[in-house]
């Protein structure tokens, strides 16, 4: 058998969880089939199973406005992706930057479609001051695509939920495969050095962030809850990729703000390699997510493999990796039931999250005993490999 991916991010050029899923997954599934990956970039490389081919784009003849260019540029590539021969069994569509690609593949090649839903647009409204008009097109070639996918596989069963609601999709075509962890790169660490990089002092605790600087991510909330946080730790914000500039603004005065009322805040604002990541999930007391949406949320995780307690906002697919007084907390959010989801009562929400990092930060036993839960539920439950074979069992089903 043989699948091709389709995705927008391949590492090394990955800013969010739908990049690490890709990466992760198709070198496990190459483990017992073929795996082509066409993304979107210059990256090549060929191993065993495992293909991998970027597909550059040069935008300098674009004469449209500056952030339709995204989606125009996602349709070019995804015709290029199927101007260069199929011969694939199965197309596995990530993201719908991809999926127009899917859609040529499945019509003109004959082939199975089959998506994996990191996130739905139709959720993620803020998007359309990244993309303006260009939103309206996700919107569309999503539905489009999902709609016509031989098998559609959702990260969550929130995430199932939601495509029930907004999609005319036979529940039968949703199948709940989670995301995983690659349980010996994540793992607890005694290296400092990311500290001393960043100006962390190792011998107080710290609070950490790790997002792309996104509405859906929260950091707002974030923010403004700093002011009701206890001030012997320090906060460390691991925050970069932001989606606008006027976002990226945002972001920028309100941590002067944040740091004009109480000292150890600490922004690094780039996007940090694994090996960084590890080490800063490692030495954090606690970690913190504070998102509005999340589909599955793999930063949970990722912390819970560095044996880090987790304080995270009770939404979507986060409830189904972070277990509420075993791994963590939970804080509840009273939200808007349609766009732009935002909370009800922010104050509420900033001092609830505030409440809970206050009583872990004062507990060390307690955070051993999240941590220790956490790292186990991980091996439990989160692995690839066993990801691997629910995806592989699945292709096994559309294979013609």
């Amino acid at each position: 058998m043989k699948v091709l991916f389709l995705s927008n991010e391949y590492p090394p050029h990955i800013y969010g969880g739908a990049g690490t899923h890709v990466g992760y997954l198709s070198r496990e599934l190459a483990k017992s089939i073929i795996v082509e990956v066409r993304c979107f970039g210059d990256q090549r490389f060929e191993e065993g199973n495992l293909k991998v081919t970027g597909f550059e784009l040069d935008t300098s003849g674009f004469t449209c406005p500056k952030p339709l260019r995204s989606a125009f540029g996602a349709v070019r590539r995804c015709t290029d992706f199927n101007t260069t021969n199929i011969d694939a069994d199965i197309v596995h569509c990530h993201t719908w930057y991809t999926h127009f690609g899917g859609i040529l593949a499945k019509k003109n090649y004959g082939i199975p479609l089959v998506i994996t839903v990191h996130s739905l647009e139709p959720l993620r409204p803020w998007k359309r001051e990244q993309l303006a008009g260009g939103y309206d097109f996700s919107l569309w070639v999503e539905k489009t695509a999902l709609e016509m996918a031989d098998a559609i596989i959702a990260v969550s069963g929130e995430t199932k939920r939601d495509i029930d609601c907004l999609f005319d999709v036979d529940p039968a075509r949703v199948h709940v495969i989670h995301n995983g962890i690659d349980l010996e790169e994540y793992r607890k660490v005694d290296s400092t050095e990311a500290l001393k990089r960043y100006g962390i002092d190792p011998k107080r605790s710290y609070l950490l962030f790790v997002g792309r600087i996104t509405r859906q991510k929260g950091f707002m909330h974030l923010l403004r809850a700093i002011q009701f946080m206890d001030r012997d730790f320090q906060i460390v914000l691991c925050a970069a990729a932001p989606d606008t500039p006027e976002i990226a603004k945002e972001m920028k005065n309100a941590v002067e703000c944040a740091r004009m009322r109480r000292p150890g805040i600490i922004w690094i604002d780039e996007m940090v390699d694994q090996k960084i990541a590890c080490e800063l999930y490692s030495d954090a007391a606690v970690f913190i997510c504070p998102s509005i949406y999340e589909p599955f949320g793999i930063i949970n995780l990722e912390a819970m493999a560095c044996e880090t307690p987790v304080v995270a906002s009770a939404v979507g697919g986060i409830k189904e990796v972070v277990v509420d007084g075993e791994t963590g907390f939970l804080v509840p959010l009273e939200q808007m039931k349609e766009s732009p989801f935002e909370a009800t009562n922010p104050d509420k929400f900033a001092r609830d999250l505030a409440a809970r990092i206050n009583q872990l930060m004062k507990n060390p036993q307690l955070r051993e005993e999240f941590g220790r839960a956490g790292r186990k539920r991980a091996e439990e439950n989160f692995s690839w490999a066993a990801i691997a074979r629910k995806t592989k069992a699945l292709y096994e089903t559309l294979k013609r």
